[in-house]
């Protein structure tokens, strides 16, 4: 098993950044590949941003690209999403999660994630 507990969310203004934070726990947090979702009111949950356990390869949606980074600290189990320039559409309950997959062929599918968090409310005022 692993616990994923977020933070970090909260509201801000077009234009600004935040830092959020997943830090887990149980399982072997440093061969696992993270990512993290979110989802809109009235959407599907989409990807976000995904990272190989080593933190030696990233991946990231078109949308994001250029404005979110995403990290890991294995010394401190948690992974970090570091969103600059945010936008009222970027909106979203934000969820990372955890899985032991094929990055290269799995990272966007939300099915090879086996653990996920609670989420955390990101909200854009513009």
């Amino acid at each position: 098993q692993v616990h994923l507990v977020e933070s970090g969310g909260g509201l801000v203004q077009a234009g600004s950044s935040l830092r959020l934070s997943c830090a887990a726990s149980g399982r072997t947090f440093s061969s696992a590949a993270m990512c993290w979702f979110r989802q809109a009111p009235g959407k599907e949950r989409e990807f976000v941003a995904a990272i190989t356990c080593s933190g030696s390869s990233t991946d990231y949606a078109d949308s994001v690209k250029g404005r979110f980074t995403i990290s890991r600290d294995n010394a401190k189990d948690t992974v970090y999403l570091q969103m600059n320039s945010l936008k009222p559409e970027d909106a979203a309950v934000y969820y990372c999660a955890a899985g032991w997959i094929g990055f290269a062929s799995s990272r966007r599918n939300s099915r090879s994630y086996a653990f996920w968090g609670q989420g955390t409310q990101v909200t854009v005022s513009s």
